[in-house]
């Protein structure tokens, strides 16, 4: 009899499939113990001494843990095989050891692996071994890191830069790389330059484009053709002569398939094909793993085990025939440095299993397995076999030359079930040319000038910037999803069409990070520390000797900003970004210049709830401000009072802009009217549109339409954060338009709200699937249809249906026991509950009648939930 420990519920029940009865299987639910968010935790002045504690959320699962092992003393550590599942095992031996739940004579086993399936499991529970403590030492090293540089650079930001959030080891190089290629962008002046196309038709009629290459005898550079007046003279020297053939080459060519999956290659991908951000992507990949369809997915390594190769072949043999496997095993070699990151390619458990078959019913999981899936099959595939031809084509004097290019799929290969994404298009060659031979006269068409301007640098993507920080060498496949994440909870990046844009407070702290901290936002010194915590993993250096070395230059870093006063930061950061902040005016005046008052100049000012803006430095005669981002005078104008539209029952009416664009405002925020009646302009109205009627009715929204011919209840129009409605007691209807707002009546009112209630719109009740019965304490059970998949209501507990069990197949007493497991861990608000009657005593009952064998099935929370009785 053993205990083994996993770090999610979703895996703790797959995994014990594969054990059976003599194991009882528990989820530690991620980390069970940190570093307390205070100072001292790491002890620089004792040799770097850490000081853990187990979160309060984790200690009943420590609990549940510690108390299954009073029965069944032998602990088996089942946690991913990575350095943060390495982590765990460690920090749980600890913790059950401190709470001396672990005797001298329990025999503590640590085992992996790199796939949830049968085999790949009980080959684990035959070789396990103990904590690897070279992994432990390098989780151990980076968590110091990250607590020494969080923990002390984020206060230097919070005091000297008003509104920062914080400041990271890794999440601010990140930024940085956003920052900078958005200051690129901002910097690059367009260049014109001009091409020029024919339109031929060969001897048998068949028409192709090629384009110029070469002009009185020279061959042409992008910008040799700089305007339309040099496109003009090369459009007239192709049409004043003959052309024809001066040669077609034929040439065979072949593509491989790319490798399979890593890490960052499946965020990559996911990303391009999908718009999955670096966590969705990461998150339904996490459960694929669970699930056991796939091999655990962060990882560094392409490698594929050889028996998953062969089982590729067949199954590529057997769908598309021989044709289509190569002569030998394609093999994709690591080119990860640090071992401990670079375990197998992320694959498909079963190579048989296609999406169709699996029937996933999340869409995420569905969509991302078929992407792995595809991938490889494919990279164990024969190459696709192409043929591009080059017509080269010009007229008898030399003066000009044209070139047509094409290529021709002769076999599709791996290209028959997956092609890899692309960041930005480039040019591909066209398809196939039609015939054509040496010497053959071709009839010009049109001959077309186009002109064209060179484009900036584009916005990082997710996938991109995952790829940029992957050739940096900065963070590691445990820390990309998160990195990315982190920027833009902290309101330091925002994501629009996928793009990441940096926001204004994302520049301040970059900028003043680069100024007074440049050596740590340094890609290669990043990347340089990155591989001392791969030596330490690897057992080649000392963890306590690199974050001495570390903190030596780091504390005194700290120590040189100590005297620095916010008005020396804002000047700093008010002259590097003077470009972004002050940009040209058309008329060629002084963009510091304030268009208000036209004597005071503009500079960076903190405000005193956080954040910055622009304001006059006549204040306080002048008031002029506008936000960092916005630099066009219209809108600037706006901006701070605002426009003045005219007074309304004595009230002045203003239109400004704020955070969230246009809006209407009636008077000025007072003791009596802390927030004054707002509007904002909604969808298709334009600042220039506005004037004191428009402003009133939007202030005087929602409308009262009449009430309501059935119950004479009132009926409303307005402008919610879901667009225009119609509104009866707690029903809802979208309008089309927003001006109908205004105008809509009765009739087409009460239409749309039965339009409404009849789709089950919210505030129709839904009916239950299936009524089950009477509950003991009182109130009826039932089965119901809910956004995340079935589940069991009674009174105001929900609870979840499990995945493998059916609506149809749920008893009373099945409800009766998940609703306790509910009410136990705090039902639908999170504490424990008191309000719904008979919670605690439903609980308690079902806990009872539960017996050791459910408890071997469960989880830890479950487990904890139904306590059997001893």
């Amino acid at each position: 009899m053993a205990v083994v420990v996993v770090e999610s519920p979703a895996k703790a029940k797959t995994i014990n499939k594969y054990l059976g009865p003599g194991h009882t299987v528990l989820a530690s639910f991620g980390h069970v113990r940190d570093l307390p968010p205070k100072d001292g935790s790491v002890d620089t002045e004792h040799d770097f001494a850490m000081t853990w504690e187990v979160a309060a959320d984790s200690r009943k699962h420590v609990r549940a843990i510690a108390e299954a092992l009073k029965e069944d003393n032998d602990l088996i550590l089942a946690t991913d095989p990575d350095r943060e599942g390495e982590a765990i095992s460690w920090h749980l031996t600890e913790a059950l050891a401190k709470s001396k739940a672990l005797k001298k004579d329990t025999p503590v086993k640590r085992v992996v692996f790199n796939a949830i399936t049968k085999s790949a499991v009980t080959e684990a529970m035959k070789n396990p071994r103990e904590v690897d403590m070279e992994l432990v030492r390098a989780y151990l090293a980076r968590r110091a890191l990250d607590y020494l540089v969080g923990f002390n650079l984020s206060p230097v930001l919070w005091r000297k830069l008003p509104g920062a959030k914080s400041a990271g080891r890794v999440q601010s190089v990140c930024l940085r790389l956003i920052v900078e290629r958005e200051m690129e962008i901002e910097a690059f002046r367009a260049q014109e330059y001009w091409t020029v196309s024919a339109e031929l038709t060969t001897p048998r009629g068949k028409v192709f484009t090629a384009r110029l290459v070469s002009l009185a005898g020279e061959k042409l550079e992008k910008f040799s053709l700089k305007d339309s007046t040099a496109a003009e003279m090369a459009v007239q020297a192709v049409t004043s002569r003959d052309l024809s053939v001066n040669s077609v080459e034929a040439k065979p060519a072949s593509r491989n398939p790319a490798a399979p999956f890593m890490t960052s290659t499946l965020q990559q991908e996911a990303s391009r094909k999908f718009g999955m951000g670096a966590k969705q992507c990461m998150s339904a990949a996490q459960r694929l793993y669970e699930a056991g369809h796939i091999t655990y997915m962060r990882t560094d390594g392409i490698d594929m085990a050889p028996e998953a190769v062969m089982a590729a072949r067949d199954e590529i043999k057997r769908r598309y025939g021989a044709d289509y496997v190569p002569k030998s095993p394609r093999m994709y070699k690591n080119k990860a440095k640090n071992a401990q990151e670079a375990h197998e390619c992320i694959r498909p458990t079963d190579m048989g299993a296609d999406p169709e078959k699996l029937r996933l019913t999340d869409s995420d999981q569905r969509r991302l397995y078929d992407l792995i899936w595809k991938r490889t099959i494919a990279c164990q595939m024969e190459a696709a076999r192409l043929e591009r031809t080059t017509v080269e084509i010009g007229a008898r004097d030399g003066q000009v030359g044209l070139r047509a290019t094409g290529q021709v799929v002769l076999f599709d290969g791996f290209m028959r079930v997956y092609e890899e994404g692309r960041d930005e298009e480039g040019e591909e060659d066209g398809a196939r040319l039609p015939q054509m031979a040496e010497g053959d006269a071709l009839k010009k068409g049109e001959i077309a000038p186009e002109q064209h301007f060179t484009q900036p640098p584009p916005r990082y993507t997710e996938a991109t910037l995952v790829k940029r920080m992957e050739e940096l060498g900065i963070g590691r496949p445990s820390t990309y999803a998160s990195i990315v994440s982190t920027i833009q909870e902290r309101g330091y990046v925002r994501k629009e069409k996928n793009r990441l844009i940096p926001e204004d407070k994302g520049r301040l702290v970059t900028i003043f990070l680069v100024n007074y901290f440049r050596k740590y936002l340094e890609y290669d010194f990043t990347a340089d520390l990155e591989e001392q915590l791969d030596d330490i993993s690897a057992g080649e250096r000392d963890y306590k000797e690199v974050l001495a070395r570390f903190w030596e230059d780091f504390s005194a870093a700290i120590e040189e900003t100590a005297e620095l006063r916010i008005t020396e930061v804002l000047e700093k950061i008010d002259e590097v970004l003077s470009p972004h902040l002050y940009p040209p005016r058309e008329d060629g005046t002084d963009p510091r210049q304030c268009p208000k008052c036209g004597a005071g100049r503009l500079n960076l000012k903190t405000a005193r709830s956080g954040g910055a803006f622009i304001g006059c430095s006549n204040y306080p005669e002048c008031r002029f401000t506008r936000p960092l981002g916005v630099t066009d005078e219209a809108e600037a104008e706006l901006s701070g009072e605002g426009r003045l539209l005219g007074h309304d029952a004595g009230d002045p009416i203003y239109l400004r802009t704020g955070r969230f664009g246009p809006y209407v405002q009636r008077g000025e925020a007072n003791e009596e009217t802390p927030k004054p009646p707002r509007a904002s302009l909604p969808k298709g109205w334009t600042p220039d549109i506005m004037d004191l009627e428009r402003a009133l009715t939007l202030l005087n929204l929602p409308r009262l339409v009449g009430s309501h011919p059935e119950d004479g209840e009132p009926v409303e129009a307005g402008i919610g954060r879901y667009g225009p409605y119609v509104k009866h007691g707690r029903v809802y209807a979208n309008l089309p338009e927003v001006d109908e707002v205004f105008t809509v009546g009765m009739n087409r009112a009460v239409e749309l709200l039965a339009q409404k209630a009849a789709r089950g719109g919210r505030g129709a009740p839904a009916a239950p699937l299936r009524e089950l019965g009477e509950h003991p304490e009182g109130g009826k059970i039932a089965v119901m249809a809910g956004r995340y998949g079935p589940y069991v209501k009674w009174e105001k507990i929900n609870a979840t249906l499990p995945k493998d069990t059916e609506p149809e197949a749920v008893t009373l007493d099945q409800a009766l026991e998940l609703i306790a497991a509910k009410a136990a861990k705090g039902g639908k608000g999170g504490k424990a509950r008191t309000g719904a009657k008979g919670t605690k005593s439903a609980a308690k009952t079902t806990a009872k009648s539960t017996t050791k064998t459910t408890r071997r099935k469960a989880s830890g929370a479950t487990a904890k939930a139904g306590k059997p009785a001893k």
